[in-house]
Protein backbone atom coordinates (compact mmCIF):
# COMPACT_ATOMS: atom_id res chain seq x y z
CA UNK A 1 0.00 0.00 0.00
CA UNK A 2 1.26 3.18 -0.80
CA UNK A 3 2.41 5.64 2.00
CA UNK A 4 0.05 8.77 2.86
CA UNK A 5 1.25 11.37 4.79
CA UNK A 6 -0.73 14.23 6.97
CA UNK A 7 0.25 17.60 5.38
CA UNK A 8 2.53 19.45 6.50
CA UNK A 9 0.56 21.17 9.11
CA UNK A 10 2.61 23.38 11.91
CA UNK A 11 0.39 21.42 14.84
CA UNK A 12 1.67 17.89 13.46
CA UNK A 13 2.98 16.12 16.86
CA UNK A 14 4.84 12.61 17.11
CA UNK A 15 2.12 11.24 19.21
CA UNK A 16 -1.42 12.31 18.42
CA UNK A 17 -2.63 10.49 21.93
CA UNK A 18 -0.35 12.54 24.09
CA UNK A 19 -1.96 15.96 23.03
CA UNK A 20 -5.00 17.14 25.51
CA UNK A 21 -7.43 18.92 23.99
CA UNK A 22 -9.52 21.57 26.03
CA UNK A 23 -13.27 19.81 26.49
CA UNK A 24 -14.99 23.70 26.48
CA UNK A 25 -12.81 24.33 23.72
CA UNK A 26 -13.98 21.47 21.93
CA UNK A 27 -17.57 21.88 22.91
CA UNK A 28 -17.83 25.32 21.33
CA UNK A 29 -16.43 24.02 17.91
CA UNK A 30 -18.85 21.04 17.48
CA UNK A 31 -21.31 23.64 17.78
CA UNK A 32 -20.05 25.98 15.43
CA UNK A 33 -20.18 22.84 12.98
CA UNK A 34 -23.26 21.86 13.93
CA UNK A 35 -24.84 25.37 13.22
CA UNK A 36 -22.91 25.89 9.82
CA UNK A 37 -23.44 22.12 8.80
CA UNK A 38 -26.22 20.64 9.81
CA UNK A 39 -29.46 22.85 8.96
CA UNK A 40 -27.90 23.34 5.86
CA UNK A 41 -27.64 19.60 4.82
CA UNK A 42 -30.34 18.42 6.47
CA UNK A 43 -32.54 20.94 3.72
CA UNK A 44 -30.08 19.74 0.96
CA UNK A 45 -31.41 15.82 1.94
CA UNK A 46 -34.93 17.09 2.20
CA UNK A 47 -35.34 18.24 -1.39
CA UNK A 48 -32.99 15.02 -2.47
CA UNK A 49 -35.75 13.32 -0.79
CA UNK A 50 -38.70 15.24 -2.11
CA UNK A 51 -37.32 14.82 -5.89
CA UNK A 52 -37.06 11.32 -4.99
CA UNK A 53 -40.46 10.21 -3.93
CA UNK A 54 -42.86 12.38 -5.34
CA UNK A 55 -43.51 10.23 -8.10
CA UNK A 56 -45.66 8.11 -5.87
CA UNK A 57 -47.55 10.92 -4.54
CA UNK A 58 -47.96 11.86 -7.93
CA UNK A 59 -49.70 8.47 -9.12
CA UNK A 60 -52.32 9.13 -6.82
CA UNK A 61 -53.24 12.13 -8.84
CA UNK A 62 -53.16 10.75 -12.03
CA UNK A 63 -49.98 10.73 -13.09
CA UNK A 64 -50.22 6.71 -15.00
CA UNK A 65 -53.83 8.06 -16.77
CA UNK A 66 -51.92 11.27 -17.78
CA UNK A 67 -48.50 9.46 -19.46
CA UNK A 68 -51.13 6.54 -20.50
CA UNK A 69 -49.06 3.96 -18.77
CA UNK A 70 -50.19 0.24 -19.31
CA UNK A 71 -49.62 -2.86 -17.02
CA UNK A 72 -46.17 -2.68 -15.37
CA UNK A 73 -44.61 0.78 -17.37
CA UNK A 74 -44.97 2.28 -13.78
CA UNK A 75 -42.83 0.15 -11.92
CA UNK A 76 -40.54 -0.17 -14.63
CA UNK A 77 -39.89 3.87 -14.19
CA UNK A 78 -39.68 3.20 -11.04
CA UNK A 79 -36.82 0.48 -11.31
CA UNK A 80 -35.08 2.30 -14.10
CA UNK A 81 -33.87 4.71 -11.46
CA UNK A 82 -31.61 2.77 -9.59
CA UNK A 83 -29.50 1.08 -12.34
CA UNK A 84 -27.82 4.34 -13.01
CA UNK A 85 -27.89 5.13 -8.92
CA UNK A 86 -25.37 1.98 -8.72
CA UNK A 87 -23.16 2.45 -11.38
CA UNK A 88 -22.30 5.41 -10.73
CA UNK A 89 -22.17 6.12 -7.54
CA UNK A 90 -18.57 5.09 -7.09
CA UNK A 91 -17.34 7.75 -9.52
CA UNK A 92 -18.91 10.12 -8.05
CA UNK A 93 -18.33 9.61 -4.51
CA UNK A 94 -14.42 9.60 -5.35
CA UNK A 95 -14.34 12.47 -7.63
CA UNK A 96 -16.27 13.80 -3.94
CA UNK A 97 -13.28 12.85 -2.14
CA UNK A 98 -11.00 14.28 -4.93
CA UNK A 99 -12.86 17.53 -5.47
CA UNK A 100 -14.55 18.29 -2.29
CA UNK A 101 -17.99 17.43 -1.21
CA UNK A 102 -18.46 20.99 -0.90
CA UNK A 103 -18.29 21.54 -4.63
CA UNK A 104 -19.61 17.84 -5.81
CA UNK A 105 -22.93 17.71 -3.74
CA UNK A 106 -24.40 20.87 -5.11
CA UNK A 107 -23.76 20.19 -8.34
CA UNK A 108 -25.14 16.82 -8.05
CA UNK A 109 -27.94 18.73 -6.39
CA UNK A 110 -28.39 21.09 -9.73
CA UNK A 111 -28.56 18.71 -12.00
CA UNK A 112 -31.12 15.67 -10.11
CA UNK A 113 -32.85 19.46 -9.65
CA UNK A 114 -32.95 20.14 -13.25
CA UNK A 115 -34.12 16.59 -13.69
CA UNK A 116 -37.39 17.22 -11.66
CA UNK A 117 -38.34 20.39 -13.85
CA UNK A 118 -38.15 18.01 -17.22
CA UNK A 119 -40.70 15.70 -15.65
CA UNK A 120 -43.17 18.41 -15.85
CA UNK A 121 -42.26 18.12 -19.91
CA UNK A 122 -42.83 14.68 -19.95
CA UNK A 123 -46.00 13.15 -21.62
CA UNK A 124 -45.01 9.72 -22.26
CA UNK A 125 -43.47 6.59 -21.22
CA UNK A 126 -40.34 7.14 -22.96
CA UNK A 127 -39.82 10.61 -22.07
CA UNK A 128 -40.60 10.07 -18.13
CA UNK A 129 -38.47 7.05 -18.54
CA UNK A 130 -35.25 8.72 -19.68
CA UNK A 131 -35.88 11.69 -17.02
CA UNK A 132 -35.63 8.97 -14.60
CA UNK A 133 -32.30 6.94 -15.58
CA UNK A 134 -30.36 11.04 -15.64
CA UNK A 135 -32.38 11.55 -11.87
CA UNK A 136 -31.02 8.08 -10.65
CA UNK A 137 -27.25 8.98 -11.98
CA UNK A 138 -27.30 12.61 -10.50
CA UNK A 139 -27.98 11.12 -7.05
CA UNK A 140 -26.46 8.15 -6.74
CA UNK A 141 -23.71 9.75 -4.80
CA UNK A 142 -25.40 12.33 -2.58
CA UNK A 143 -25.85 10.17 0.48
CA UNK A 144 -22.68 8.61 0.73
CA UNK A 145 -21.16 11.76 0.31
CA UNK A 146 -22.90 13.62 2.83
CA UNK A 147 -22.01 10.54 4.99
CA UNK A 148 -18.20 10.94 4.29
CA UNK A 149 -18.26 14.63 4.55
CA UNK A 150 -19.93 14.15 8.12
CA UNK A 151 -16.70 11.99 8.68
CA UNK A 152 -14.33 14.95 7.84
CA UNK A 153 -16.00 17.18 11.02
CA UNK A 154 -16.88 14.53 13.77
CA UNK A 155 -15.67 11.97 15.46
CA UNK A 156 -16.58 8.63 15.66
CA UNK A 157 -18.86 9.04 18.58
CA UNK A 158 -20.34 11.86 17.16
CA UNK A 159 -21.66 10.66 14.06
CA UNK A 160 -24.64 8.75 14.84
CA UNK A 161 -26.84 11.45 15.89
CA UNK A 162 -25.68 14.29 13.56
CA UNK A 163 -26.94 11.36 10.78
CA UNK A 164 -29.63 11.24 12.22
CA UNK A 165 -30.66 14.76 12.15
CA UNK A 166 -29.57 15.17 9.07
CA UNK A 167 -31.60 11.62 7.84
CA UNK A 168 -34.52 12.91 9.57
CA UNK A 169 -34.89 15.10 6.72
CA UNK A 170 -36.00 12.33 4.65
CA UNK A 171 -39.07 11.75 7.12
CA UNK A 172 -39.61 15.21 6.94
CA UNK A 173 -38.95 15.58 3.08
CA UNK A 174 -41.74 12.61 2.84
CA UNK A 175 -44.30 14.21 5.33
CA UNK A 176 -44.20 17.64 3.99
CA UNK A 177 -44.32 16.10 0.48
CA UNK A 178 -47.69 14.59 1.75
CA UNK A 179 -48.66 18.12 2.67
CA UNK A 180 -47.08 20.40 -0.22
CA UNK A 181 -49.07 17.29 -2.35
CA UNK A 182 -52.30 17.50 -0.18
CA UNK A 183 -52.05 21.58 -0.93
CA UNK A 184 -51.26 21.27 -4.81
CA UNK A 185 -53.01 18.83 -6.20
CA UNK A 186 -56.12 21.06 -5.02
CA UNK A 187 -55.34 23.16 -7.54
CA UNK A 188 -57.36 22.73 -10.70
CA UNK A 189 -56.72 25.03 -13.13
CA UNK A 190 -54.21 26.24 -15.62
CA UNK A 191 -52.21 24.53 -18.63
CA UNK A 192 -50.88 21.89 -16.48
CA UNK A 193 -52.16 18.77 -14.54
CA UNK A 194 -52.10 19.26 -10.65
CA UNK A 195 -49.25 16.74 -10.70
CA UNK A 196 -47.24 18.35 -12.76
CA UNK A 197 -47.32 21.30 -10.52
CA UNK A 198 -45.47 19.47 -7.71
CA UNK A 199 -42.41 18.67 -9.47
CA UNK A 200 -42.50 22.37 -10.86
CA UNK A 201 -42.33 23.46 -7.35
CA UNK A 202 -40.10 21.08 -6.20
CA UNK A 203 -37.68 21.18 -9.03
CA UNK A 204 -37.29 25.01 -8.94
CA UNK A 205 -36.91 24.53 -4.65
CA UNK A 206 -33.72 22.16 -5.58
CA UNK A 207 -31.96 24.34 -7.90
CA UNK A 208 -32.36 27.52 -5.63
CA UNK A 209 -30.74 25.45 -2.80
CA UNK A 210 -27.71 24.37 -4.46
CA UNK A 211 -27.01 27.51 -5.63
CA UNK A 212 -26.83 28.58 -2.15
CA UNK A 213 -25.00 25.20 -0.95
CA UNK A 214 -22.42 25.81 -3.59
CA UNK A 215 -21.54 29.74 -1.91
CA UNK A 216 -21.69 28.37 1.85
CA UNK A 217 -20.22 25.03 2.32
CA UNK A 218 -16.77 24.56 3.69
CA UNK A 219 -14.26 22.32 2.38
CA UNK A 220 -12.95 20.47 5.43
CA UNK A 221 -12.65 20.95 9.37
CA UNK A 222 -9.20 22.16 9.26
CA UNK A 223 -10.07 24.26 6.06
CA UNK A 224 -13.23 26.36 7.19
CA UNK A 225 -12.68 29.51 6.52
CA UNK A 226 -15.49 30.59 9.73
CA UNK A 227 -12.70 29.37 12.09
CA UNK A 228 -10.12 30.75 13.72
CA UNK A 229 -6.45 29.24 13.53
CA UNK A 230 -6.19 27.71 16.98
CA UNK A 231 -9.82 25.99 15.73
CA UNK A 232 -8.86 24.90 12.59
CA UNK A 233 -5.53 23.42 14.44
CA UNK A 234 -7.98 21.89 17.40
CA UNK A 235 -10.14 20.30 14.14
CA UNK A 236 -7.27 18.60 12.52
CA UNK A 237 -6.14 17.28 16.27
CA UNK A 238 -9.76 15.95 16.92
CA UNK A 239 -10.40 13.80 13.52
CA UNK A 240 -6.84 12.56 13.80
CA UNK A 241 -7.05 11.24 17.49
CA UNK A 242 -10.52 9.75 16.50
CA UNK A 243 -11.80 9.74 13.52
CA UNK A 244 -8.88 9.13 10.63
CA UNK A 245 -5.66 8.20 10.26
CA UNK A 246 -4.43 10.46 8.16
CA UNK A 247 -6.99 13.42 8.06
CA UNK A 248 -6.92 15.30 4.56
CA UNK A 249 -5.48 11.85 3.44
CA UNK A 250 -4.99 12.45 -0.51
CA UNK A 251 -6.53 9.38 -2.33
CA UNK A 252 -5.54 6.73 -3.33
CA UNK A 253 -7.49 4.43 -5.25
CA UNK A 254 -5.69 1.18 -5.70
CA UNK A 255 -5.68 1.50 -1.47
CA UNK A 256 -9.02 2.72 -1.60
CA UNK A 257 -10.57 -0.02 -3.26
CA UNK A 258 -8.82 -2.69 -0.60
CA UNK A 259 -11.51 -2.42 1.77
CA UNK A 260 -13.00 -5.49 -0.19
CA UNK A 261 -9.92 -7.47 1.47
CA UNK A 262 -11.92 -7.89 4.47
CA UNK A 263 -15.19 -10.04 4.74
CA UNK A 264 -16.84 -7.75 7.52
CA UNK A 265 -17.51 -5.25 4.24
CA UNK A 266 -19.20 -7.75 2.01
CA UNK A 267 -21.30 -9.03 5.37
CA UNK A 268 -22.44 -5.37 5.31
CA UNK A 269 -23.29 -5.38 1.52
CA UNK A 270 -25.52 -8.37 2.57
CA UNK A 271 -27.49 -6.47 6.05
CA UNK A 272 -28.11 -3.15 3.21
CA UNK A 273 -29.58 -5.33 0.98
CA UNK A 274 -32.15 -6.77 3.68
CA UNK A 275 -32.37 -2.99 4.62
CA UNK A 276 -33.18 -1.63 1.18
CA UNK A 277 -36.24 -3.48 0.09
CA UNK A 278 -38.33 -2.29 3.29
CA UNK A 279 -36.67 1.12 3.20
CA UNK A 280 -37.50 1.38 -0.79
CA UNK A 281 -40.86 -0.52 -0.05
CA UNK A 282 -42.01 2.59 2.35
CA UNK A 283 -40.15 4.80 0.95
CA UNK A 284 -42.18 4.13 -3.05
CA UNK A 285 -45.92 2.82 -1.72
CA UNK A 286 -46.44 4.15 1.46
CA UNK A 287 -48.99 6.56 0.02
CA UNK A 288 -50.39 3.21 -1.98
CA UNK A 289 -50.11 0.89 1.53
CA UNK A 290 -52.73 4.06 3.04
CA UNK A 291 -54.58 4.50 0.25
CA UNK A 292 -55.92 0.94 1.15
CA UNK A 293 -57.49 1.92 4.12
CA UNK A 294 -60.33 3.41 2.08
CA UNK A 295 -59.05 6.99 2.12
CA UNK A 296 -59.38 9.74 -1.10
CA UNK A 297 -56.71 10.93 -2.97
CA UNK A 298 -56.31 13.96 -0.85
CA UNK A 299 -56.68 12.05 2.38
CA UNK A 300 -54.25 9.49 1.48
CA UNK A 301 -51.44 11.55 1.30
CA UNK A 302 -51.92 14.15 4.13
CA UNK A 303 -52.15 10.64 6.08
CA UNK A 304 -48.95 9.67 5.36
CA UNK A 305 -47.63 12.68 7.13
CA UNK A 306 -48.02 11.49 10.63
CA UNK A 307 -46.06 8.04 10.20
CA UNK A 308 -43.08 9.79 8.72
CA UNK A 309 -42.90 12.50 11.29
CA UNK A 310 -42.75 9.45 14.04
CA UNK A 311 -40.30 8.20 11.77
CA UNK A 312 -38.07 11.14 12.11
CA UNK A 313 -38.72 11.00 16.03
CA UNK A 314 -37.53 7.48 16.18
CA UNK A 315 -34.63 7.86 14.19
CA UNK A 316 -33.25 10.90 16.55
CA UNK A 317 -34.01 8.43 19.44
CA UNK A 318 -32.16 5.56 18.57
CA UNK A 319 -29.70 7.58 17.02
CA UNK A 320 -29.25 9.64 20.18
CA UNK A 321 -29.01 6.38 22.28
CA UNK A 322 -26.28 4.60 20.20
CA UNK A 323 -24.39 7.59 20.44
CA UNK A 324 -24.66 7.91 24.33
CA UNK A 325 -23.86 3.83 24.75
CA UNK A 326 -21.47 4.02 22.01
CA UNK A 327 -23.10 0.97 20.83
CA UNK A 328 -24.80 0.16 17.15
CA UNK A 329 -25.60 -3.22 16.13
CA UNK A 330 -28.19 -3.42 18.77
CA UNK A 331 -30.13 -0.59 17.82
CA UNK A 332 -29.68 -1.47 14.19
CA UNK A 333 -31.48 -5.02 15.24
CA UNK A 334 -34.30 -3.25 17.18
CA UNK A 335 -35.18 -0.81 14.11
CA UNK A 336 -34.93 -4.41 11.71
CA UNK A 337 -37.70 -5.47 13.97
CA UNK A 338 -40.13 -2.40 13.68
CA UNK A 339 -40.01 -2.91 10.16
CA UNK A 340 -40.78 -6.68 10.42
CA UNK A 341 -43.54 -6.45 13.32
CA UNK A 342 -45.01 -3.66 11.16
CA UNK A 343 -45.27 -5.35 7.91
CA UNK A 344 -46.65 -8.81 9.56
CA UNK A 345 -49.36 -6.82 11.16
CA UNK A 346 -50.21 -5.77 8.21
CA UNK A 347 -50.38 -8.85 6.52
CA UNK A 348 -51.91 -10.17 9.01
CA UNK A 349 -54.96 -8.34 9.42
CA UNK A 350 -58.25 -7.20 7.63
CA UNK A 351 -57.66 -3.83 7.48
CA UNK A 352 -61.09 -2.73 6.15
CA UNK A 353 -62.43 -3.93 9.65
CA UNK A 354 -59.19 -2.96 11.67
CA UNK A 355 -58.11 0.60 10.22
CA UNK A 356 -56.44 1.96 13.65
CA UNK A 357 -54.16 -1.24 13.41
CA UNK A 358 -53.80 -0.69 10.35
CA UNK A 359 -52.97 2.51 10.32
CA UNK A 360 -50.64 2.14 13.46
CA UNK A 361 -48.55 -0.97 11.68
CA UNK A 362 -48.03 1.85 8.98
CA UNK A 363 -46.36 3.57 11.57
CA UNK A 364 -43.68 0.65 12.56
CA UNK A 365 -42.75 0.22 8.88
CA UNK A 366 -41.36 3.36 8.91
CA UNK A 367 -39.67 3.36 12.45
CA UNK A 368 -38.13 0.52 11.36
CA UNK A 369 -36.80 2.01 8.19
CA UNK A 370 -35.40 4.90 9.19
CA UNK A 371 -32.92 4.26 12.08
CA UNK A 372 -31.19 1.15 10.71
CA UNK A 373 -30.28 3.12 7.46
CA UNK A 374 -28.15 5.50 9.61
CA UNK A 375 -26.72 3.35 12.34
CA UNK A 376 -25.23 1.17 10.01
CA UNK A 377 -23.36 3.41 7.87
CA UNK A 378 -22.50 5.19 11.23
CA UNK A 379 -21.25 1.58 12.05
CA UNK A 380 -18.84 0.75 9.35
CA UNK A 381 -18.10 4.48 9.00
CA UNK A 382 -16.73 4.18 12.63
CA UNK A 383 -14.43 1.32 11.83
CA UNK A 384 -12.39 2.60 9.07
CA UNK A 385 -9.71 5.01 9.59
CA UNK A 386 -8.50 5.25 6.45
CA UNK A 387 -10.44 8.16 4.07
CA UNK A 388 -10.35 6.86 0.76
CA UNK A 389 -11.67 3.15 2.09
CA UNK A 390 -13.90 4.74 3.79
CA UNK A 391 -15.76 6.81 1.06
CA UNK A 392 -15.43 3.75 -1.25
CA UNK A 393 -17.40 1.73 0.68
CA UNK A 394 -19.60 4.48 1.41
CA UNK A 395 -20.46 5.11 -2.11
CA UNK A 396 -20.78 1.77 -3.10
CA UNK A 397 -22.83 0.38 0.14
CA UNK A 398 -25.68 3.00 0.21
CA UNK A 399 -26.65 2.45 -3.62
CA UNK A 400 -26.98 -1.37 -3.17
CA UNK A 401 -29.57 -0.58 -0.44
CA UNK A 402 -31.17 2.05 -2.96
CA UNK A 403 -30.55 -1.11 -5.87
CA UNK A 404 -33.29 -3.02 -3.67
CA UNK A 405 -35.63 -0.44 -5.16
CA UNK A 406 -35.64 -2.65 -8.39
CA UNK A 407 -37.21 -5.39 -5.72
CA UNK A 408 -39.62 -3.34 -3.94
CA UNK A 409 -41.02 -1.51 -7.26
CA UNK A 410 -41.61 -5.09 -8.70
CA UNK A 411 -43.15 -7.35 -6.08
CA UNK A 412 -46.09 -4.00 -5.34
CA UNK A 413 -47.69 -5.30 -8.62
CA UNK A 414 -51.20 -3.74 -9.57
CA UNK A 415 -52.57 -7.53 -10.33
CA UNK A 416 -52.04 -7.99 -6.46
CA UNK A 417 -53.63 -4.84 -5.53
CA UNK A 418 -55.27 -4.00 -3.14
CA UNK A 419 -53.39 -6.25 -0.99
CA UNK A 420 -50.57 -6.69 -2.00
CA UNK A 421 -49.46 -9.61 0.17
CA UNK A 422 -46.51 -11.13 -1.76
CA UNK A 423 -44.73 -7.76 -1.40
CA UNK A 424 -45.77 -7.72 2.32
CA UNK A 425 -44.67 -10.96 3.05
CA UNK A 426 -41.41 -10.40 0.89
CA UNK A 427 -40.63 -7.36 2.49
CA UNK A 428 -41.01 -8.40 6.44
CA UNK A 429 -38.51 -11.84 5.04
CA UNK A 430 -35.98 -8.97 4.10
CA UNK A 431 -36.66 -7.29 7.67
CA UNK A 432 -36.08 -10.64 9.65
CA UNK A 433 -33.36 -11.96 7.36
CA UNK A 434 -31.47 -8.26 9.05
CA UNK A 435 -32.25 -8.81 12.51
CA UNK A 436 -30.23 -12.16 12.12
CA UNK A 437 -27.30 -11.11 10.11
CA UNK A 438 -27.20 -7.75 12.28
CA UNK A 439 -26.76 -9.87 15.41
CA UNK A 440 -24.66 -12.34 14.15
CA UNK A 441 -21.63 -9.65 12.87
CA UNK A 442 -22.35 -7.53 16.09
CA UNK A 443 -21.78 -10.53 18.30
CA UNK A 444 -18.53 -11.66 16.09
CA UNK A 445 -16.95 -8.29 16.95
CA UNK A 446 -17.48 -8.48 20.43
CA UNK A 447 -15.70 -12.10 20.39
CA UNK A 448 -12.83 -10.38 18.23
CA UNK A 449 -12.10 -7.61 20.53
CA UNK A 450 -11.98 -10.40 22.73
CA UNK A 451 -9.72 -12.53 21.34
CA UNK A 452 -7.22 -9.46 20.82
CA UNK A 453 -7.69 -7.91 24.51
CA UNK A 454 -6.50 -11.87 25.42
CA UNK A 455 -3.37 -11.97 22.57
CA UNK A 456 -2.41 -8.27 24.42
CA UNK A 457 -3.03 -8.44 27.38
CA UNK A 458 -5.07 -5.72 27.65
CA UNK A 459 -8.25 -4.40 27.90
CA UNK A 460 -9.51 -1.31 25.78
CA UNK A 461 -12.51 -0.05 23.96
CA UNK A 462 -12.01 1.19 20.25
CA UNK A 463 -13.05 4.66 21.36
CA UNK A 464 -9.75 4.36 23.41
CA UNK A 465 -7.11 4.05 20.52
CA UNK A 466 -6.09 6.70 18.54
CA UNK A 467 -7.31 6.38 14.79
CA UNK A 468 -3.35 7.37 13.68
CA UNK A 469 -2.83 3.70 14.58
CA UNK A 470 -5.37 2.36 12.92
CA UNK A 471 -4.49 2.92 9.18
CA UNK A 472 -4.58 -0.93 8.37
CA UNK A 473 -7.78 -1.53 9.43
CA UNK A 474 -8.23 -5.19 11.53
CA UNK A 475 -4.78 -6.30 10.45
CA UNK A 476 -3.17 -3.71 13.21
CA UNK A 477 -2.60 -5.47 16.50
CA UNK A 478 -4.19 -2.27 17.85
CA UNK A 479 -7.12 -2.37 16.15
CA UNK A 480 -10.87 -2.94 17.99
CA UNK A 481 -14.52 -3.07 16.74
CA UNK A 482 -16.57 -0.33 17.14
CA UNK A 483 -19.98 -2.57 17.41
Amino acid sequence: MADSEAPSKPHAVTTIASVEIDPKAERALVWKFDLRLLPVLAIMYLFNSLDKSNLGNAKTAGLEDSLHLKGNQYNMILSIFFVPYVLTAPFLGLLGKKFGPNIVLPCMMLTFGTCTILVVAAYNFSGLFAIRWFLGMSESAFFPLVIYYQTTFYRRGELARRLAIFYAAQSIASAFSGLLAFGVFRIHTGPLASWRYLFLIEGCGTILFALFALWYLPKSASEASFLTPEEKELAYLRLQIDSSSVVDEKLNIRDAFRIFKHWTSWAILAIQICLGVPLQGVQLFLPVIIKRLGYSTVKTNLYTVAPNVSGAAMLLILAFCSDWTRWRFPFIALGFLFTFIGFIIYAAIDVTHELSVAYFATFMMVWGTSAPSVLLDAWYNNNIANEGRRVVLTSIAVPVANLMGVVSSNIFRNQDAPKYFPALITTAAFGGTGILLTLALGLWMMYDNKKRDQRQGVHVKAMNIPSENLNEGPASDDFRWFY
